[in-house]
């Protein structure tokens, strides 16, 4: 126990030093760093329904999508500029405060996410993949075409001017000076996320062993034997999207605050891919493998520039940067799930007897 403590204790200061470090550097490792966080909340929002509940969902990116365009309409003079009966009530434009925009923002992605999971409950596997990819692509298409007749979304050109992150006054768009030691933005909100991905940690944690996360588990292991058991797996499977899609809008209106721009490129079918690719490459159902897989692949990419770089000087330039670097990303991800096609950091098996060596029979 006192092991655990010290672990915990170190790995708490290591990440409460680690932005301060990085920003000596430049601030771009501190976005990094900030971004890599914001995966890790989208990450953990997906575990719930694939790595929970074992239902494949590669739409997850529409509910990220409703969060960021939801935050970012509250949080901007958009719609005041595109309707007058909105201009006349608010002169200054729609500024939405924090406390009113991100429950609005979980509330609608975890209704999308029961609307999402009504039709489908029946479904399973690759066919529950196809319908949610569909979903996905819907909602991006929706976000990019509703600029007419009535300007919504602002159509591919997206939303900007929107608001950054303001706390009862505390302004985290702003650089702060504590005892004469600037901290700027961008680290203030790695501070703020790393803060949600705690608690939303903690949350996980508790569903896991709760009765609801133990009814998820027996419904992805045999969905006829969780039924003959009593478990209402239709209402579970709504949970399940409902409150996936909840980690899902928060870390939407995460992002329109920390980007300050929002538009459908961000959310394309390449995003919901990658973040299954975080939790299958970390270990599905596995928190502390979830965190590992979004931090590995969200900071890789971004790390890779530094080497996609010399190796294109190296073939004269005859290599884009950006396909080699996701090429690189490819093959790293090939190796690793050759080598450890469980994961990275697996769940532990229960209830399996250890492996005995085969003896040949004595005569």
């Amino acid at each position: 126990m006192k092991n655990k403590l010290f672990l915990f204790l170190l790995a708490a200061v290591a990440l409460l030093a680690l932005p301060i470090l990085a920003q000596q550097f430049g601030q771009g490792w501190v976005r990094i760093l900030a971004l890599a966080l914001l995966y890790v909340l989208l990450a953990l929002g997906l575990n719930i329904v694939v790595g929970y509940a074992g239902l494949l969902d590669l739409g997850y990116v529409a509910f990220y999508a409703v969060g960021a365009y939801m935050y970012a309409l509250l949080a901007s003079p958009h719609l005041a500029e595109n309707f007058e009966w909105i201009a006349r009530a608010l002169p200054g434009g729609m500024h939405t405060p924090i406390w009113a925009v991100i429950p609005l923002a979980a509330g609608l992605a975890a209704l999308a996410g029961v609307l999402l999971g009504t039709p489908v409950l029946k479904l399973r596997g690759d066919y529950l993949a196809i319908v949610t990819l569909g979903f996905g692509e819907i909602i991006r298409v929706f976000m990019n075409n509703m600029e007419y007749p009535l300007n919504i979304t602002n159509g591919p050109r997206g939303l900007d001017r929107i608001d950054s992150m303001n706390l009862f006054g505390f302004s985290f768009g702003e650089t702060h000076y504590i005892g004469g030691f600037a901290l700027p933005s961008v680290t203030l909100y790695y501070y703020l996320f790393l803060a949600l991905v705690i608690f939303s940690v903690l949350i996980c944690y508790r569903l896991e062993r709760s009765r609801i996360g133990r009814a998820w588990m027996a419904i992805r292991e045999d969905e006829i034997a969780a039924k003959a058991m009593g478990i209402n797996t239709r209402n579970m499977k709504l949970l399940a999207f409902g409150m996936g899609a909840t980690f899902g809008g928060v870390s939407g209106s995460m992002f329109a605050a920390f980007q300050g721009f929002v538009s459908p490129e961000s959310f394309s079918l390449q995003e919901s891919v990658m973040i299954v690719a975080m939790i299958v490459l970390g270990g599905l159902g596995h928190i502390p493998g979830v965190i590992l897989g979004a931090v590995m692949l969200a900071a890789l990419p971004e790390v890779l520039r530094y080497v996609a770089g010399p190796l294109q000087d190296m073939t004269g330039g005859r290599l884009d940067a950006a396909i080699l670097r996701q090429l690189l990303i490819a093959s790293a991800m090939i190796s690793i799930m050759l080598l450890r096609p469980r994961g990275l950091w697996p769940s532990p098996e229960h209830g399996k007897a250890a492996p005995r060596p085969v003896t040949k029979l004595m005569r």
